[in-house]
């Protein structure tokens, strides 16, 4: 009765509550655009072996800790030709914020290419690429550039350049909020209508836009987390106003009045809501058990978010249509007898054809589930790199001009720490120009006042090639050993690559805990909720069936290549965000259906009948709810960022084979197989679980109507 409550304050104080949500919004965003973002990329892994020497140059040698900046020249006569206006350019950088040192071509052994077309200078920054500012990164850009010209081709390169470069987006959010428009008006014969969820969605987001910009100062959270909170925002905002809207709707149709259909429809929908809002929250915040910083924050925002959105479908949409619920009123009456056809009847037709013949659907539903999940487990994790960006990108161009002048091992060095060694990493030096996959070793580099000595070595493979990452474990495992045994130095490998290794490697031993965690307390809550030991169970196996099946295919088109997707290794937190999200996502559904389904059974007591409704009630939400998230998330298929590319194609696929395959093929099989067995409970458990209801309390029908609907069904 609460919601109940909630809806009727809503509707009385519409105005108020319009109010405070546009004073929220206003205030937010101001405050934000006045105190700005500090948003900041964290993939350390204390205990990691990368972690360990990044840590050892931070204490050591602060000045060698800090990102760099490639400056890449090329002229075809020769860049020595150019030095004079080479010499006065990085003069010119040596002077700018936030760099303390330049090493240019003509003096560093080995930085012009065996032709010499092709060199390189290095700025060293004070800071991390995330911590030096980009407009700073903009004028290094701009005045290394001005030497560009009369045959001298100036380029940069580096995760500093790279992060400068990034647009603001924008593009994807649009397209994907103007098809879920179009969906909506076609659902419900009115655009005033299908504005109300939209409106909703932008409201939710938009607060919580702001609130993430003022938490990123005092929390780290990292730089891809504002798109990807819009991405989720946007699919569930709209997602969960629908779920509401859908069921004042129906109200509405079934002859209730405005007021009486808004309240039934948040004590009904607006539980289901609250319930599945509170998975996805749980399923986000799982994400703290695997321990990794960078992914804790994320988690945070887009928990926050999804509060957010749920607060707005509850508060702000009650009030949207109490202010325009007449004229929504008259447009879908007018639309239902335009229509003339009765609500659900398609829905019931499939029930009927799944219930009589169970198996054959199941089956083959079953197998194109597994056959797309078959890929997922040779996904190789790791990061973008500046050979993932638009070939205009400047990050890019110095990126094929390095690897074309020094190989394509260039753009990903090896940093190997020797520390104690006697001979100043001679030894180090002349054991990995020795190892294979090594194409050369810049002569080591003892650090002053330190027994420690730095040694980069080049692969042979580009850093995203699977034999890197094998040259990484190589080394670590088989190369350095027998030669820290013979010196009794010790000897650790990092640089990008082997991070990234490490971070693989990290979710990869952390994950079954996160699977654990996320999917037990999710089964513990439909059990309270349905009182049915076989719901949740079928719910967990169904929700990963999905889940890997998203992965298999997005290891197929990112980590394989498919429709001439450069092929690579899948960002290391996408899949763990993916199973969050769309694990979250998945039980909104289940919870919209079986809930249906569930309160069906508690009024007539037949379980056929149950299926039949539920599914009848429900279909056409979840299909055009789907259908919105589908659009949504794959319009980020648009972004230039692999990263939301990846996120975007594998919530996109989660979601329509969760809503077209398992809700609509799968779950009415196993509920017909089931039959009453469906809502079972042992007695003990009963007692001992909390009873949630998502049904308006309503008693069952007596023995006569449950005979009746028996028979009806």
């Amino acid at each position: 009765m609460r919601l109940e409550r909630l809806a009727a304050w809503s509707q009385r104080h519409h105005w108020l509550a319009i109010g405070l949500w546009l004073v929220v919004l206003a205030g937010v965003t101001v405050l934000s655009q006045a105190v700005g973002d500090d948003y900041h990329d964290d993939h350390g892994l204390p205990g990691t072996e990368s972690q360990q020497l990044t840590d050892a140059l931070e204490d050591a040698a602060p000045a060698r800790s800090g990102d760099t900046v490639q400056v890449v020249l090329q002229d075809g006569d020769g860049v020595e030709a150019r030095r004079d206006r080479v010499d006065a350019m990085l003069g010119e950088l040596s002077e700018l914020p936030h760099v303390v040192d330049v090493a240019g071509p003509f003096d560093a052994p080995g930085a012009i290419s065996a032709d010499g077309t092709i060199a390189y200078a290095t700025v060293t920054l004070d800071g991390s690429a995330t911590d030096v500012p980009a407009d700073a990164v903009r004028d290094i850009i701009e005045t290394a550039q001005t030497a560009d010209g009369d045959g001298l081709r100036v380029e940069l390169g580096g995760d500093a350049v790279r992060g400068a470069e990034e647009s603001g987006g924008g593009a994807a959010e649009g397209a994907g909020m103007l098809a879920a428009l179009v969906i909506l008006v076609f659902m419900f014969g009115s655009f005033l209508a299908a504005t109300l969820p939209l409106i909703t969605a932008v409201f939710a987001v938009g607060s919580t836009l702001g609130v993430i910009v003022l938490l990123s100062n005092v929390v780290t959270i990292a730089t891809y987390t504002a798109p990807l909170m819009m991405l989720v925002g946007i699919g569930v905002g709209i997602d969960y106003a629908l779920l509401v809207f859908a069921r004042y709707r129906s109200e509405l149709l079934a002859g209730s009045d405005r007021q009486r259909a808004a309240r039934t429809a948040l004590d009904t929908a607006g539980r289901s809501v609250v319930f599945a809002g509170c998975t996805v929250i749980i399923a986000l915040l799982g994400l703290f058990a695997l321990g990794l910083g960078s992914l804790q924050g994320v988690a945070l925002a887009v928990a926050l978010t999804v509060l957010v959105t749920m607060l707005a479908s509850l508060t702000l949409l009650p009030s949207l249509l109490t202010v325009f619920g007449k004229r929504i009123e008259k447009r879908i009456l007018a639309h239902a007898q335009r229509s003339k056809r009765q609500p659900g009847a398609r829905w019931r037709r499939l029930a009927d054809a799944v219930r009589r013949r169970p198996l054959p659907p199941l089956v083959a539903a079953v197998a194109i589930l597994l056959a797309l999940s078959a890929p997922a487990p040779g996904m190789r994790l790791g990061f973008a790199d500046a050979g993932n960006e638009d070939a205009s990108a400047t990050s890019r161009q110095a990126y094929d001009l390095l690897a074309e002048g020094f190989g394509p091992g260039f753009n990903g060095p090896l940093i190997v720490l020797a520390e104690g060694a006697s001979d100043g990493g001679a030894a180090l030096a002349s054991t990995l120009e020795q190892a294979d996959g090594v194409a050369g070793v810049v002569p080591p580099q003892p650090l002053p006042g330190t027994d420690l000595a730095l040694v980069v070595a080049f692969p042979e493979t580009a850093p995203q090639d699977a034999g890197t990452a094998d040259l990484v474990h190589r080394l670590r495992d088989d190369v350095l050993p027998p030669l820290a045994s013979d010196t009794g130095a010790t000897y650790l490998v990092g640089g990008s690559t082997a991070a990234a290794e490490d971070f693989a490697a990290a979710v990869t031993d952390r994950l079954p805990l996160f699977v654990a965690v996320v999917v037990g307390l999710s089964a513990l809550l439909l059990m309270a909720v349905f009182r049915s030991i076989w719901v949740p169970v079928k719910a967990a196996i169904l929700n990963l069936l999905s889940i890997g099946a998203s992965l298999g295919v997005v290891t197929l088109v990112f980590g394989e290549g498919l429709f001439g997707v450069p092929a690579g290794p899948v960002e290391a937190f996408v899949p763990v965000m993916i199973f969050a999200i769309v694990f979250g996502l998945s039980m909104d559904y289940e919870v919209f259906l079986v809930s249906r389904m569930h309160e069906e059974w508690r009024r007539s007591g037949n379980a056929v009948r149950a299926v039949r409704e539920g599914l009848a009630a429900t279909g056409g939400v979840i299909t055009a709810a789907a259908a919105i998230m589908v659009v949504v998330f794959g319009a980020f298929l648009l972004s230039p960022d692999r990263m939301l590319q990846q996120f975007g194609l594998g919530l996109a696929v989660a979601v329509f084979l969760d809503a077209v395959v398992i809700r609509c093929l799968i779950v009415p099989a196993v509920m017909s197989l089931l039959g009453e067995r469906a809502w079972w409970l042992p007695q003990w458990l009963d007692r001992i679980l909390p009873h949630i209801a998502l049904e308006r309390p309503e008693p069952p029908r007596d023995d006569a109507d449950a005979v009746t609907a028996g028979r009806a069904g």
